[in-house]
């Protein structure tokens, strides 16, 4: 089986940023057990930003908020992180190779390729890839934001079979257990609605940028590429193992659902924030759920935000449900212009707002 592990600052790190060369130590040994079983293993790494911070003297509650310090705080704690998993899996006889990915490694297809041949060549090599955000060089305004998007992008670049989600926390819970003692896990979930997302809540700690929330939604982004996933405690004993032979009480289990989407459809639909909302007619909606069709500016009726050509966008019915996301061909003044008028009214006789290959139908 082929598996990817993703690791949360929170797990590798101690409130004051320090690494955990324990938790990481703990790490390694469930990869040994895991490959001494036949499974492959890639690794996703958080991290980088914490373990920088004590290098400088910054307290960990007082982490800079600008982007270039932070990136200049993530190139100090990249090398400090990865000397230390190569320290651990390298005394238990295994090779780890860093692998740095950007957003256009994935959006840019030749990019695509070269990354996965990357990772699949190391793999070959019996290498332990371990992957990270490139922190240092990322752009601000096109990023991933947090390492369990990219956990969920790699296992669908890879073929993987399986996502494991480690954190501090045993899974998605059906209460917060900070308020409600008897709150208990959510084992297992064939689909991720509203209900439970509302249940994930927000950001997790100072030191990391994800939190249970951010887990789900990778979880959601892996179910709709075809790969199970686990939402589970890094600090379990045999997390890896159990995750990957699916034993009760493991963790949160997500279903693969049967419909893949493909890795640019993938990225549209879950990694691009939206930047405005296009709501759409009746007569819209029932030929976007046919499958194959572009928005025509004629089935426009709402046009909000300030989003350019080429702005991910989501499409709205009349009652402000979500339907679709996609990445739009004008921006937003063109688009109030044309609303509601058909191609043959318009001067070139373009009515095409968002083509069928940049469009994604969202469950209800």
């Amino acid at each position: 089986m082929r598996v990817v592990a993703k690791l949360g600052t929170s797990s590798l790190t101690d409130e004051h940023g320090v690494i955990d060369r324990i938790g990481i130590a703990k790490a390694a040994e469930e990869v040994f057990r895991a490959r001494g079983e036949g499974h492959e293993v890639i690794l996703v790494s958080s991290g980088a930003v914490a373990a920088g911070l004590p290098a400088l003297g910054i307290p960990a509650g007082e982490r800079p908020r600008d982007a270039r310090t932070l990136q200049a705080i993530s190139a100090i704690g990249q090398a400090r992180l990865m000397q230390t998993w190569g320290e651990h899996l390298g005394g238990l006889g295994m090779v780890s190779g860093q692998v740095l990915l950007a957003p256009f490694d994935f959006m840019v297809r030749s990019q695509y390729l070269h990354a996965r041949s990357t990772i699949e060549r190391l793999l070959e090599l019996g290498v332990v890839p371990i992957i990270n955000e490139n922190d240092a060089l990322a752009d601000d305004e096109i990023r991933f934001g947090d390492n369990d998007r990219i956990a969920a992008l790699v296992a669908q670049l890879l073929g993987a079979d399986l996502l494991v989600l480690l954190t501090d926390a045993p899974g998605l819970m059906d209460a917060d257990p900070r308020f409600v003692t008897e709150a208990s896990l959510i084992e297992e979930i064939i689909e991720i609605d509203h209900e439970l997302e509302s249940l994930a809540g927000g950001s997790g700690s100072v030191r990391g940028s994800g939190g249970m929330a951010s887990k789900l939604a990778a979880a959601k982004m892996a179910s709709w590429s075809g790969v199970r996933a686990v939402i589970a405690a890094a600090g379990r004993e045999r997390v890896l193992l159990d995750a990957i032979n699916g034993s009760p009480g493991v963790g949160t289990i997500v279903r693969p659902r049967e419909r893949r989407l493909s890795a640019r459809k993938l990225w549209i639909a879950f990694a691009l924030p939206p930047s405005g909302r296009i709501t759409v007619d009746d007569g819209a909606v029932r030929a976007l759920s046919a499958g194959g069709r572009s928005l025509l500016s004629a089935g426009v009726t709402a046009v909000d935000g300030r989003f350019r050509a080429n702005d991910a966008v989501e499409i709205v019915d009349q009652s402000g449900h979500v339907v679709a996301k996609g990445l739009t061909r004008v921006d937003a003044s063109e688009l109030t212009a044309m609303a509601g008028r058909r191609s043959s009214e318009l001067n070139d006789g373009a009515g095409q707002v968002v083509h069928a290959d940049d469009l994604v139908m969202l469950p209800g």
